[in-house]
């Protein structure tokens, strides 16, 4: 450790899919959020997002960002930028073995680090000089079909191994939001968190007493699903975007009209994989269908999207679209860039019908977590929700149907794990907490 920093400092890190926090935490004080000086204005959601560019005259010069200098370097030239985000979907997907960009091959611990690297780099002063001990957010259910957590795992260690860290210790994520959110109890409680992310959903319900001046915490039951934030967005882009990129249209074959291929759309609508289309082998199917299309114009604005990699502007586009109707029962989906144009009124009602499936999940997921504690709604004293998709009242609708509205408490939608994470660095018997540990 250098001087500045006492050895037993604790380090907790929440790799989220959307966006990355990182704590510090020494004995007896609060965690503190390590701020990175971006170049719009100082963050401390450090976007998960990264960025490679290696200009076409000199392409051996390449270039990799992360966070808001990865946002920024596809700002500038979006045309010759390779804008990653959400790539945390693919840790547990055993499908995903590696991505060619810019000519390199890059397996998805290959992805990890780099982006780590360049957070320790922002970091500045506080992450200058790592400790060899690391406490990191992981889901209780990672995304995507059938997730292979020992893969993730791995794939996780192989990254943080590649800083330096000499024991790396995994914490559902939940359960790093329920230490911060524990420390303002004031009597001994039976708390249920909800942590809503970018990739997933997950529940961790903790019975938390202290007794002769110690604290103490118990872990009951626990559940997740893999959907979330990302999950809303694919029903937005499903629905307002992808029919207008040709969607549900046909083309012509040999005498025959047949349907375009849904898993254009499918890849189109999924930020992790959005990055992928444009240099994968459907990107020469699209440029053909264009040509047999009913209604090419569609198609070609599909390919535009592509082509000129317009995918940040959408995903800001559909963001805004959900943080209006957070708190208001309608607003304007508005996403131009180039030639593309889509605006459209959406209220409330409709995009809850949309993400009917998503939320259906949540609910199974919050009454497997009671089932596993083997508690009723009766049972949980306190309710604490965090994460960006929290705010959505179709979730917090979840909850008021279970729970008695002064039970829920919402706040620190960015702070709370990573903070949590950091604290729990100070527990006497932190491997009980643990999912899996490794000291070199």
């Amino acid at each position: 450790m250098s001087a500045n920093h006492p050895p037993a400092l604790s380090l907790g890190v929440d790799f989220g899919t959307t966006n990355t926090v990182v704590a510090l935490a020494a004995p007896g004080e609060a965690a503190r959020l390590v701020r990175f000086p971006a170049p719009e204005r100082e963050v401390t959601a450090f976007r998960s997002a990264l960025s490679f560019y290696a200009p076409p005259e000199a392409p051996a010069e390449r270039t990799v960002e992360a966070g808001p200098w990865a946002i920024e370097a596809y700002a500038e030239d979006p045309l010759e930028t390779r804008f990653i985000q959400s790539f945390k979907t693919f840790a547990a997907q055993s499908s995903f073995t590696e991505t060619q960009i810019l000519n390199r091959r890059y397996a998805f611990e290959d992805l990890l680090a780099a982006f780590l690297f360049k957070l320790r780099d922002h970091g500045g002063a506080d992450l200058a000089d790592l400790p060899k001990r690391v406490v990191v957010g992981r889901p209780v259910t990672f995304a995507g079909a059938a997730p292979d957590e020992h893969l993730a795992l791995s794939r996780y260690e192989a990254a943080f191994a590649r800083l330096g860290f000499s024991e790396i210790l995994y914490v559902y994520e939940p359960v790093g939001a329920a230490f911060f959110f524990a420390r303002q109890l004031k009597e001994d409680a039976t708390v249920l968190v909800g942590d809503f992310g970018g990739g997933t959903s997950d529940f961790s319900i903790i019975r938390f007493t202290r007794a002769g001046g110690a604290f103490r915490a118990e872990p009951l039951g626990r559940s997740g699903v893999g959907v979330a934030g990302d999950a809303f967005d694919y029903r937005i882009i499903d629905h307002l975007v992808s029919p207008a990129l040709g969607k549900g249209s046909s083309y012509r074959s040999f005498g025959k009209v047949l349907p375009i291929p849904n898993r254009y759309y499918s890849a189109f609508a999924r930020w992790d994989q959005l990055a992928l289309l444009r240099a994968s082998r459907d990107m020469r199917e699209i440029r053909k269908l264009a040509r047999e299309a009913v209604e090419p114009e569609k198609i070609e604005r599909l390919i535009e999207i592509l082509d000129d990699n317009h995918g940040y502007r959408l995903y800001r586009a559909v963001s805004d679209l959900k943080e209006t109707l957070s708190s208001e029962p309608s607003a304007v989906f508005r996403f131009e860039a180039g030639g593309v144009s889509l605006v459209r009124e959406v209220a409330r009602t409709e995009f809850e019908d949309w993400i009917a499936p998503e939320l259906a999940l949540i609910e199974g997921a919050v009454d497997e977590a009671l089932a596993t504690a083997g508690l009723g709604p009766e049972g949980i004293d306190r309710i604490f929700l965090t994460g960006g998709s929290s705010l959505v009242p179709a979730v917090r609708a979840v909850f008021a149907r279970r729970f008695p509205a002064e039970k829920i408490e919402t706040g620190a939608e960015l702070e709370s794990i990573a903070s949590g994470l950091a604290l729990m660095g100070e527990e006497p018997d932190l491997a009980r907490w643990g999912q899996r540990a490794r000291i070199a």
